[in-house]
C-alpha cells in the first residue's frame, strides 16, 4: 500500500506524542493529527466520497489544512489545494475544471470576514455538492455547514484505503502565467518518495527529528512536499506561519528552534532587510545560526548577493532545489555536505534524469556553454495536465516533460538556470537573459531589489527595462544606474529604461510577477 496518507500514519505509530504542529497557541500531536485526518476521512465516506473522487480545499497555513489534506487522501480521493486569494469566479474556474464534488474552504468572521469568494465559487458550480466552512475559534454566526461542528462527533479511527502506486493523489494547478491554469495530475508514489527524499537531500533523521519553519503556502507544492510532507515523513515538527511577515517569522526561529527553513528568494531578501533595518539588535542572531542547519530556497533563481548575504549574517549556507508543480515538485538539488555552486541548482535528485533540449526535442550539443530547455524524466513526473491531452503532448513525450526553464550544464554535471523561455528577451536579434542582467544589478549599492523585463521597441523589436526597488535613503537616480549598467554589460544587454518603484508586485508564493510589471 503506498498511499501518501502512509506517511502521517506511520509518524503517529512510531512517534504519536511528537508534536506534529505548531500554530500559535495551538499544538497538535502526530497522535491527534492522525485523528483528525481520520474524522475528516469519516466525514467525506459518510457524503458518498471514494476512490478517485476530487475534493478541493482552501485555507491559509493552519492545522485544518494538513487534517483535511490527509483526510482525503485516506478515503482514496484526490485533494485539489486552491489558492486562499481567489476571487469567485476563479474559485468556479478550478471547481469545474478539476471535477471537484466537495469544497473545504475557509471563513471567518469578525469585523473582517474572509472566505466569502470561495462560497461564491461553489455556488457557481452544479457539480461541487458540499460545502463546508472551516472556521477555527468562530464563536459569532456560525454557519450550518461549519466543518468544525460536522466532524466533532465522527470516529477518530480509519482504515485507508490501499492505493497502486500510479493513482492520482492530488492535483497542483499551475500559475497559470500563459494561459488558462491547468491541473497537473500527481501520483501517490511520486508525492511520498519525493518528500522521503529529504533522507538524501539535507540527511533528515527520525532519530534526530527537524523543526520545519512553514512560510510558504501549503496550498502550493514547495510548502506540501518539502515541508507539510517531508516533515511527517521523518517525524518532525512544523511551525505554521498563516502569511509571510519577516520580522515574526525571525522571531519562530528563535522560539521554536527551527533547523528546516525553505523560502523563495523575495523571502530570503526581505529576511535580510528585516536585519539590516535592525541592525540585529532586537533578533537573536546567534540563536537562530546555533539551531538552522537546513535552508532552501527554491521556487526562483536566487541572486548570488543573498546567497552571501545570509551566510554572512546567520552562518548557513542556503542550499537551492529546483522543481515544478509538474514534478511533485522536486528535481535537482545541491548535494549535501559539498560547497555550494552560488547560482546553480545542484545535481538531479537520485531517481529523476535531467537534459538540455532543442525545441524539436533533440538533444542539446554538449558544452559549458551550451542552452538549452530544461527536461526532467523520472517517478516525480506528472500523469499529464488533468482532461488537456493537447497541453499534456506538447510537454511529455517518452516520459520526458520539458519544463519551460532555459538552462546549461558545467563539466561536473551541475545544472544552472539561465532564465524562463518565456521570460528570454530578443533584443535587436540577440538573445538576453533577464536573469543575468539582474544578477548584476543588485551588486550596486543603490538596489536592494530588481526584476528585468522586455518591453516594445519599434526598432529592436524589445529593449531592455530594468524595475528597481532601492535601498532606504539612497540618492541614485536612474540615469546614474543606466550608466553603471553600461560599464557593467554588453551593449545589447544593458537596461536603456531603468524606473525606480516601492515594491514589486509578487505571487501568494512570493515568487516577482513579471507579467504585471
Amino acid at each position: 500500500m503506498t498511499n501518501l496518507a502512509t506517511l502521517l500514519e506511520s509518524a503517529a505509530t512510531n512517534y504519536p506524542d511528537r508534536t506534529a504542529i505548531v500554530a500559535g497557541v495551538r499544538r497538535w500531536s502526530y497522535r491527534q493529527l492522525d485523528e483528525e485526518a481520520n474524522r475528516v476521512a469519516n466525514l467525506l465516506t459518510a457524503h458518498g466520497i471514494g476512490r478517485d473522487d476530487k475534493v478541493a480545499v482552501t485555507a491559509p497555513n493552519i492545522p485544518e489544512f494538513t487534517a483535511i489534506y490527509f483526510g482525503i487522501l485516506k478515503v482514496g480521493g484526490v485533494v485539489v489545494p486552491l489558492n486562499i486569494l481567489f476571487k469567485g469566479r476563479e474559485y468556479a474556474y478550478h471547481l469545474r475544471e478539476a471535477d471537484v464534488r466537495v469544497f473545504f474552504a475557509f471563513e471567518s468572521g469578525g469585523e473582517v470576514p474572509m472566505g466569502a469568494e470561495a462560497r461564491a465559487g461553489f455556488e457557481q458550480v452544479e457539480g461541487c455538492r458540499h460545502f463546508f466552512s472551516v472556521s477555527p475559534g468562530r464563536t459569532d454566526d456560525v454557519p450550518d455547514d461549519d466543518f468544525h461542528v460536522a466532524v466533532g462527533s465522527l470516529p477518530r479511527t480509519f482504515d485507508s484505503a490501499a492505493m497502486a502506486d500510479d493513482d492520482s493523489a492530488v492535483i497542483l494547478f499551475t500559475s497559470g502565467t500563459t494561459g488558462q491554469p491547468k491541473g497537473a495530475e500527481l501520483r501517490h508514489d511520486s508525492l511520498r518518495l519525493n518528500a522521503l527524499a529529504a533522507r538524501d537531500l539535507y540527511n533528515a533523521d527520525p532519530d534526530r527529528p527537524d523543526t520545519y519553519l512553514c512560510v510558504l503556502p501549503l496550498f502550493h507544492s514547495f510548502g506540501q512536499t518539502a515541508i507539510q510532507n517531508a516533515a511527517a515523513g521523518f517525524g518532525g515538527t512544523v511551525v505554521l506561519m498563516p502569511r509571510f511577515e519577516p520580522r515574526a517569522a525571525l522571531q519562530l526561529l528563535v522560539d521554536e528552534g527551527v533547523t528546516v527553513f525553505g523560502g523563495v528568494p523575495t523571502m530570503y531578501w526581505a529576511l535580510l532587510a528585516e536585519l539590516e533595518a535592525h541592525n540585529d539588535a532586537s533578533v537573536d542572531v546567534e540563536a537562530i545560526a546555533g539551531r538552522l542547519r537546513v535552508a532552501i530556497s527554491g521556487g526562483a533563481a536566487l541572486p548570488g548577493q543573498i546567497h552571501r548575504a545570509f551566510k554572512e549574517k546567520i552562518g548557513v549556507t542556503i542550499i537551492e532545489g529546483y522543481g515544478l508543480s509538474e514534478t511533485s515538485p522536486g528535481a535537482a538539488f545541491s548535494p549535501w555536505g559539498a560547497s555550494p555552486r552560488i547560482g546553480s541548482i545542484g545535481k538531479p535528485i537520485p531517481g529523476v534524469e535531467m537534459k538540455l533540449v532543442n525545441p524539436d526535442w533533440t538533444d542539446v550539443a554538449e558544452g559549458p556553454e551550451a542552452i538549452g530547455e530544461i527536461a526532467i524524466r523520472g517517478y516525480n513526473v506528472m500523469k499529464g495536465y488533468y482532461k488537456r491531452p493537447a497541453e499534456t503532448a506538447e510537454v511529455l513525450k517518452d516520459g520526458w516533460f520539458r519544463t519551460g526553464d532555459l538552462g546549461r550544464k558545467d563539466s561536473d554535471g551541475y545544472y544552472y538556470i539561465v532564465d524562463r523561455l518565456k521570460d528570454m528577451v530578443i533584443r535587436g536579434g540577440f538573445n538576453v537573459y533577464p536573469r543575468e542582467i539582474e544578477e548584476v544589478l543588485i551588486t550596486h549599492p543603490a538596489v536592494s531589489l530588481v526584476a528585468v523585463v522586455g518591453v516594445p521597441h519599434p526598432s529592436h523589436g524589445e529593449e531592455i527595462k530594468a524595475v528597481v526597488v532601492k535601498n532606504p535613503g539612497d540618492q541614485t537616480s536612474e540615469e546614474e544606474l543606466i550608466v553603471w549598467s553600461k560599464g557593467q554589460l554588453a551593449a545589447y544587454k544593458y537596461p536603456r529604461i531603468v524606473e525606480f518603484r516601492d515594491s514589486l508586485p509578487t505571487t501568494s508564493t512570493g515568487k516577482i510577477l513579471k507579467r504585471e510589471i
